[in-house]
């Protein structure tokens, strides 16, 4: 049986009220630069913003560049991080990525997620928020809060982030695409989380079709 998906009409609407919700949407990582950006998502993976940027807020004080990077080293990466889940792997992947970037770009970010994925540490989501935060491409970077969105919603259901991914690339509509990861992100964060979705005061509410809508507490 095929999941049920919203209509084109009933997608429209839906981005539509995210936006007015939220005009001007945006990663809640802090970052300076493309390459701040970079290292910030690769640090993200399982863990929270708010923990990523308690700790990159004093090291992007003294790190801007791959260079700058490389020149602190992996053991003082990871005194800087070590907050942070997985810090020892993070940190050696960041080096590596810091020196590949000096080797094969220039010390500068690929606007290319072929040559972002070839990084160390960087995945297919990893590169697609570098390419929409970064550079405003219109990629969509599933996380589990935009996978659990999608398929609670019906608007871009699938059993795989991948098959979620080239749902959203098919079914966004202009002018909501460079946005849509930024609202959907955020919308499953604050809104239609994991255990109990906030579904009393979900602007989409009456769209979204979820059969077990949460009651007002």
């Amino acid at each position: 049986m095929a999941a049920r998906q919203l209509n084109r009409d009933q997608i429209f609407e839906l981005f539509s009220r995210l936006a007015e919700a939220n005009p001007a949407p945006r990663t809640e990582l802090d970052y300076g630069n493309d390459y701040q950006l970079l290292v910030a998502v690769v640090l993200s993976a399982q863990a929270t913003d708010a923990g990523v940027n308690k700790a990159t807020r004093p090291l992007f004080r003294e790190v801007k560049t791959p260079a700058q990077m490389v020149a602190l080293g992996e053991e003082a990466l990871k005194e800087h991080i070590k907050t942070i889940g997985l810090f020892n792997t993070k940190a050696k992947n960041v080096i590596a990525l810091s020196e590949a970037l000096i080797a094969n770009h220039g010390g500068e970010v690929p606007r290319d997620r072929d040559a972002l994925t070839q990084l160390p540490g960087v995945g297919r989501k990893t590169a697609n928020v570098v390419m929409n935060t970064a550079f405003g491409e219109e990629t969509f970077a599933v996380d589990t809060h935009i996978f659990r969105v999608g398929n609670r919603t019906g608007l871009a259901p699938g059993k795989n982030v991948l098959i979620v991914e080239k749902g959203l690339e098919k079914r966004v509509p202009q002018p909501f695409r460079r946005d849509a990861h930024h609202w959907l992100i955020l919308h499953g964060r604050y809104v239609c989380k994991a255990r109990k979705p906030e579904c009393w005061r979900c602007v989409i509410r009456d769209i979204c079709l979820f059969k077990d809508k949460t009651p007002a507490p």
